[in-house]
C-alpha cells in the first residue's frame, strides 16, 4: 500500500501571509502544497494565477500540486508549468481533447492529474488511466472551501482500486473536499493515498498544523 500523503489546500490559508503559511506547512510535515486555481467560469469562484504560484515557488522546495478548475484549460497548461507546478490536474470536461492535454503536460515533464467531479463518471477517463499519474476525486462540488463531504464518492475510489489491480497499473488516488479526521479514515480505507484538506488543517486544534496533519494520516 502506498504511503499516505497530505496535500494542504492553501485556499484556507491566510492569503496576506501565503509565503509564511507555506513555510509553516513545510515545517509541520506536509507532503505537498495543493493550489486550487479557479476561473469564475468553469467553477463559480476566482482564486490565483501563475504569477502568485511563481512567487510562492521561489520560497519553497515543496511539490506544488496544482488543480486547474479552468476552461478551456489546454492553452493555460504551459503557463502553470512555467510558474512552477509539479503536478498539473485538469478536468476532462474542460478540454476539447483530453489525450492531447495529457500529452502536453507530459511533454513539459510534469506529473499528470485528472479530476472527477462528484457527478463525473469514471468511464470518461478509463481509457487514459495508464497514461496519468494521479486521479483526483472531488468529494464536494468544486468552487468553494468549507463544504460538506459527500460519502457517495468513496465508491469511485474503490472502483479505481479494482481497475488498478485488474490492469496492473499504478497512479495516485487523491481526494479533495470536506476532508476531516473522521472521513479521512474512510477515504484511506477505500484506497485514497493523498488527502487534500484546508479547513481541518488550518483551523482544527487551535491551528496546530503539525498535529492536524498527523491526525489525518492516522487510520
Amino acid at each position: 500500500m502506498k504511503k499516505i500523503k497530505i496535500s494542504p489546500s492553501i485556499l484556507s490559508a491566510d492569503f496576506s501571509q501565503l509565503g509564511n503559511e507555506i513555510k509553516r506547512l513545510e515545517e509541520a510535515g506536509a507532503d505537498m502544497i495543493h493550489v486550487d486555481v479557479m476561473d469564475g467560469h468553469f467553477v463559480p469562484n476566482l482564486t490565483i494565477g501563475p504569477p502568485v504560484i511563481k512567487a510562492l515557488k521561489k520560497k519553497s522546495s515543496m511539490i506544488f500540486d496544482v488543480h486547474l478548475m479552468i476552461s478551456p484549460v489546454h492553452k493555460y497548461i504551459q503557463a502553470y508549468s512555467d510558474a512552477g507546478a509539479d503536478i498539473i490536474t485538469i478536468h476532462p470536461e474542460a478540454t476539447n481533447d483530453l489525450n492531447l492535454s495529457i500529452l502536453k503536460i507530459k511533454e513539459l515533464n510534469k506529473k499528470v492529474g485528472v479530476s472527477l467531479n462528484p457527478e463525473t463518471k469514471i468511464e470518461l477517463i478509463e481509457n487514459y488511466l495508464d497514461k496519468i499519474d494521479l486521479v483526483l476525486i472531488m468529494s464536494v462540488n468544486p468552487g468553494f472551501g468549507g463544504q460538506k463531504f459527500m460519502p457517495e464518492v468513496l465508491k469511485k475510489i474503490k472502483t479505481l482500486k479494482e481497475i488498478q489491480n485488474e490492469r496492473d497499473i499504478s497512479f495516485d488516488i487523491e481526494i479533495d473536499g470536506g476532508i476531516n479526521f473522521d472521513n479521512s479514515k474512510l477515504a484511506i480505507e477505500a484506497g485514497a493515498n493523498i488527502l487534500v484538506s484546508g479547513t481541518t488543517i488550518f483551523k482544527s486544534n487551535n491551528g496546530n498544523i503539525k498535529k492536524n496533519i498527523e491526525l489525518l494520516k492516522s487510520k
